[in-house]
């Protein structure tokens, strides 16, 4: 995020201009979600982020460090990131989903210009260090992350060097 920042300050961006980063893990993603997460962030004013996310409907997925989950409020604002199953579910699942919706972060971001240009002076987050994942950051300081929960599943990103394999035959050009 910080060579980003570092773009918008070249760039001489206005503070109020909103900055979309399509994470390069993520080459298969869909323009429509592309727009939809500016958009958001354009509609929510008080938010400094916004992101994408899909319902995670395997458990496979949902128990994999590979899958970054999220956690939303009524709101459909960023409780929490996390690498583990989240929100566990007390009840005991050994076999199954939650009986309650869980979600896939995916690696597109929008950012409001101003925040973007002073993010790199906030400190890491515990819980960042801990996770790998620098969006707590932002929770971490008090700023709010705004989901747009896509209504069709974004391809599966890089995660693993099988997952490159896929992507690569998948954009190869025909023999």
């Amino acid at each position: 995020m910080c060579s980003l920042a570092e773009a918008a300050s070249q760039l001489a961006l206005p503070d109020d201009a909103i900055v979309v980063n399509v994470q390069g893990d993520e080459p298969l993603i869909e323009p429509h979600n592309i727009n939809a997460v500016a958009q958001l962030l354009h509609d929510h004013p008080t938010c400094a982020v916004s992101t994408l996310a899909d319902p995670i409907n395997t458990l496979e997925e949902w128990q994999s460090p590979h899958c970054v989950k999220v956690v939303l409020n009524a709101q459909s604002l960023a409780l929490y990131f996390s690498r583990a199953s989240i929100p566990h579910f007390r009840g005991g699942l050994d076999h199954q989903l939650p009986p309650y919706p869980v979600y896939r972060h995916v690696g597109l971001y929008a950012y409001r210009c101003d925040f973007l240009k002073m993010y790199p002076t906030l400190s890491p987050a515990p819980a960042e260090k801990a996770e790998a994942l620098e969006q707590l950051r932002v929770l971490w300081h008090g700023y709010s992350i705004a989901v747009h929960v896509s209504d069709m599943p974004s391809a599966a990103g890089v995660d693993t060097p099988a997952d490159l394999e896929r992507v690569r035959q998948m954009l190869s050009p025909p023999n």
